[in-house]
């Protein structure tokens, strides 16, 4: 389970064995959500968020953080999941210390 981020409290992180579209794990407290990234000819057009399985969703106002942040941080997440599902890479979490 590599964590990606770091980011006031929000951790956000891929599980090792997943499956497209691009998407990301965001756990704040003891709540979690995942949000797909929707690509169209290289250009993200919507973040779709859905629940996981026997998790307590996040609240809404964290939803809207966590989008926020995937919207800024795209092409890093994006990165990152080339590196360690394509090209069998490690990847390192970056603590975001900065407000968006």
């Amino acid at each position: 389970m590599p964590k990606i981020f770091e980011y006031f409290g929000f951790i956000f992180y891929f599980y090792s064995n997943e499956h497209e579209p691009i998407h990301v794990h965001v756990l704040h407290g003891a709540r979690e959500s995942v949000f797909e990234l929707i690509m169209m000819d290289g250009e993200l057009v919507e973040v779709r968020v859905r629940e996981k399985k026997g998790a307590e969703p996040l609240p809404e106002k964290d939803k809207r953080t966590a989008e926020e942040f995937i919207r800024k941080y795209q092409k890093n997440i994006i990165d990152k999941w080339v590196k360690f599902f394509v090209l069998k890479q490690s990847i390192r979490s970056t603590n975001i210390k900065k407000r968006i």
